[in-house]
């Protein structure tokens, strides 16, 4: 593995809905979310936001088995799907919305990869934790109830 270890704290349903709304989600999106955990965000994209297609991209095998468990038992599996892989090699390019949950510092390390296969005007939230160098178009906070939480909107062709 190429990049450190990002830990698996999932995002509270509230913040996942509110990721998808700032984005714009909607019937002719297709959602990658990359470090995509149990599912929740690819599950919700479709689910609540009737987005095309929603693909989550997630290394380890138990959560993606998970994943993709939760996924067939709800009958979405013709638009939603998880992929085991790297986040840094998967093909992203089709994308209209791209969340993340991540660190900072792979933020950063993913920023040029963003760059090069996202095309202008592509969506990109990230939960808590910003891409540097680039310049968010909103930054939103939310609260759980219990903590708040911060998003970034950025927009390709507008994030600098």
């Amino acid at each position: 593995m190429s990049y450190p270890q990002v830990p698996f704290v999932p995002s509270p349903e509230l913040v996942v809905r509110r990721m998808l709304e700032l984005a714009g989600a909607g019937p002719n999106d297709i959602v990658y979310d990359l470090g995509a955990g149990d599912g929740r965000v690819v599950i919700m994209a479709v689910k609540e936001f009737g987005v095309k297609k929603a693909v989550g991209i997630e290394i380890r095998n138990d959560l993606v088995r998970e994943a993709r468990k939760k996924i067939e038992e709800l009958g979405i599996s013709d638009r939603a799907k998880i992929l085991q892989e790297d986040m840094f090699k998967a093909q992203i390019s089709e994308a209209t919305i791209v969340t993340l949950f991540l660190l900072t510092s792979v933020n950063e390390r993913l920023r040029p990869k963003l760059e090069a296969e996202l095309k202008p005007g592509t969506r990109v939230v990230s939960h808590e934790f910003q891409i540097p160098g680039w310049k968010p178009k909103i930054i939103a906070t939310i609260h759980d109830g219990r903590v708040s939480h911060t998003l970034y909107l950025y927009v390709i062709g507008e994030h600098k």
